[in-house]
């Protein structure tokens, strides 16, 4: 397969990740409308958003497995498709109940894209660390985009229009990657889907020591990043005391450290260990979430900002790690249920934070998100210092 074909697998790949991605990032830069609608807490809302964040979670396992079955290109296209239908469906919520039926939706059916494209993009490249770095910055770019749109239009047109924004962008994916992606031939097509659901051979996987340590190390990284996509803007808004413009701006540029750190990690940990990659990454988000508390000058905010986004950058090494830990045989219900598992776990911090936020105040909240990065960070030093072989 030539080269450049491989490059626009990578680039359509990190699209419909994009695309999925903006639908989910739509609504945080509107939760204090969406609040003042349907009358209701930060935690309420920060319980639907946790529901939406676990049904992407649980929808991470049978997509690999599926994707073995019926090829990952049907899988993606479904993913984006899903998307679409949801959003329109959560920008029409009449109550506050739909609106959390329609979240979930639109995270189970976002959430079929990540573990597909991952193996599509294994099967293309050699340097794992960069692909899946490039792939996973379309999250980022998507949160440099979602934010001042949808608070723009949030503030002109109502909150229901920013969240249809998710199938405005949604529809043209789906349409360009079902044009320029060749069908992907299924690797395991007789398996049997019921077979490979059995959880035995799973949580032995879970059970091996290296495996697991990295799951914890992803649960604690993806907490942080669900908290910080979920809440940022209302952190500046309602602890900072920023116009809702202003803390949807700060939020694109949080994405837009992200989005360039996540290829330069990704590369970076083809070229030393990758856990020291990750510890760099928890380290700078140590600094960064205690910035945002502390922080009382936009230099120091801005400096808060940029470590906050580089340290969310810790799925291109981790992940990439833990795909060179799985052989190829597991890779498909592997990594997918490793994802569901992190992500499932992790999904706590919309609707933690959330809840810190109305008992205990903003900068509780953000605190507890320093101290689970400095956990993960110490955990890493810790294996690599007494060379515990995880």
């Amino acid at each position: 397969m030539r080269w450049p074909y491989r490059r626009s697998i990578l680039f359509l790949c990190t699209l419909a990740f994009f695309g999925t991605m903006v639908a989910r990032l739509v609504i945080s830069p509107v939760v204090p409308a969406i609040t003042a609608h349907f009358d209701v807490t930060n935690s309420a809302v920060g319980a639907a958003l946790t529901g939406m964040w676990m049904a992407y979670a649980l929808s991470q396992f049978p997509s690999g497995i599926v994707a073995d079955r019926y090829g990952e290109r049907r899988i993606i296209l479904t993913a984006v498709g899903l998307t679409a239908a949801a959003s329109l469906l959560l920008a029409a919520a009449p109550s506050f109940l739909t609106f959390v039926v329609f979240a979930i939706v639109l995270g189970a059916g976002a959430g079929l894209h990540y573990s597909p494209a991952t193996m599509l993009l294994t099967k293309q490249f050699d340097s794992i660390g960069r692909a899946i770095g490039v792939h996973g910055a379309g999250a980022p770019v998507a949160g440099l985009l979602a934010p001042v749109v949808a608070a723009y239009v949030g503030s002109v047109y109502g909150w229901r229009y920013a969240l249809g924004l998710g199938a405005v962008v949604a529809l043209p994916v789906f349409l360009v990657f079902a044009w320029r992606v060749h069908p992907t031939p299924p690797s395991q097509p007789d398996a049997s889907i019921r077979n490979r659901l059995a959880p035995g051979p799973l949580l032995s996987l879970l059970a091996r020591p290296d495996i697991a340590f990295m799951v914890a190390l992803a649960v604690l990284g993806a907490f942080a990043w669900q908290a910080t996509a979920s809440f940022l803007s209302a952190f500046f808004e309602q602890y900072q005391g920023t116009s809702r413009t202003t803390a949807g701006l700060v939020f694109s540029a949080y994405f837009v450290v992200q989005g360039v750190s996540q290829p330069l990690m990704g590369s970076l940990s083809d070229r030393i260990p990758r856990d020291l990659a990750v510890a760099v990454c928890m380290g700078a988000g140590v600094v960064g979430y205690t910035l945002l508390v502390v922080g009382d000058s936009w230099l120091t905010l801005g400096g808060a900002i940029v470590c906050v986004g580089l340290s969310m950058s810790w799925g291109a090494p981790l992940q990439a790690r833990l795909m060179d830990t799985l052989t190829s045989a597991e890779k498909g219900a592997g990594f997918g249920f490793m994802r569901t598992v992190y992500v499932l776990l992790g999904a706590l911090g919309s609707v933690v934070v959330g809840t810190l936020s109305d008992v205990a105040g903003w900068s509780v909240a953000f605190a507890l998100l320093a101290g689970v990065m400095a956990i993960g960070m110490g955990g890493v030093l810790t294996n690599r210092l007494f060379n515990l072989g995880l």
